[in-house]
């Protein structure tokens, strides 16, 4: 009897130590493509490609792309979001530097760009395999779908855009600042080259 049980232990060792070292292999991986924003992007841009190209070859798995787009709508909410909501500030006492002398807080996102990008990938990873199993294929009339997904967007953008007026923040930076001195006049002592 003693036999059976290490026999399952020794069957179990190997599989663990497989699933670790692959765990470790990708988040190798996942870490190493962290500075290269562009090009992650342009992978995830392709694989939504071949997702819709999938979901309109098969014309099919409307209920899916539709929870798809609620969840990415619910991504970029958090994506936009600040990390800590100005009007919670406000119920709590913390205010948000209205004048010059007040300290600086800069933008932080409730939803980092990595894990924004991630968590896309992966929805499109996951809806795109769930087209290839009939039981996620729920007939229904896509354009309500559609309809309905655009209002709701329209909605929550709306009411994101007047969060970011009310509180005067902007989510997005084009890089980072750069500043540059003050530009003197030339002396008339250029450079010799002799």
């Amino acid at each position: 009897m003693e036999g059976l049980g290490g026999d399952a232990a020794t069957a179990v060792a190997p599989i663990a130590k497989w699933k670790s070292d692959f765990s470790r292999t990708f988040q190798h991986y996942l870490d190493r493509s962290t500075p290269h924003l562009i090009e992650r992007w342009i992978g995830t841009l392709a694989i939504a490609a071949i997702y819709v190209l999938r979901v309109y070859l098969v014309q099919g798995f409307y209920i899916v792309s539709y929870g798809l787009g609620i969840y990415i709508l619910n991504l970029l909410i958090g994506f936009l979001s600040p990390k800590v909501d100005p009007e919670l500030e406000v119920l709590d006492g913390a205010l948000l530097p209205t004048k010059g002398s007040d300290e600086f807080k800069p933008f932080i996102r409730r939803l980092p760009e990595f894990k924004f990008w991630y968590s896309i990938t992966k929805a499109f990873c996951m809806a795109f395999l769930m087209t290839f199993f009939s039981v996620f294929d729920v007939p229904v009339f896509w354009p309500i779908l559609l309809c309905y997904w655009i209002a709701l967007f329209v909605l929550t953008m709306k009411r994101q855009i007047m969060h970011m007026i009310k509180y005067k923040y902007v989510p997005f930076s084009m890089g980072k600042q750069r500043y540059t001195g003050k530009k003197t006049a030339a002396t008339g002592m250029g450079l010799m080259m002799d």
